[in-house]
């Protein structure tokens, strides 16, 4: 038996320009255990 599986294009995965709040800006989220945070440091180097 091998699995179906059907693939659905939501707002966030089809080409072309998205709307910010869409994507990014979610107001009413909420953090979950598993939620994990990232955090980078960009340092300038001369020459670059």
């Amino acid at each position: 038996m091998s699995p179906e599986t059907e693939t659905k294009a939501s707002v966030g995965f089809k080409a072309g320009v998205k709307e910010y709040k869409l994507t990014y800006y979610t107001p009413e989220y909420e953090t979950k255990d598993t939620d994990i945070l990232a955090a980078f440091r960009v340092t300038p180097q001369p020459g670059v």
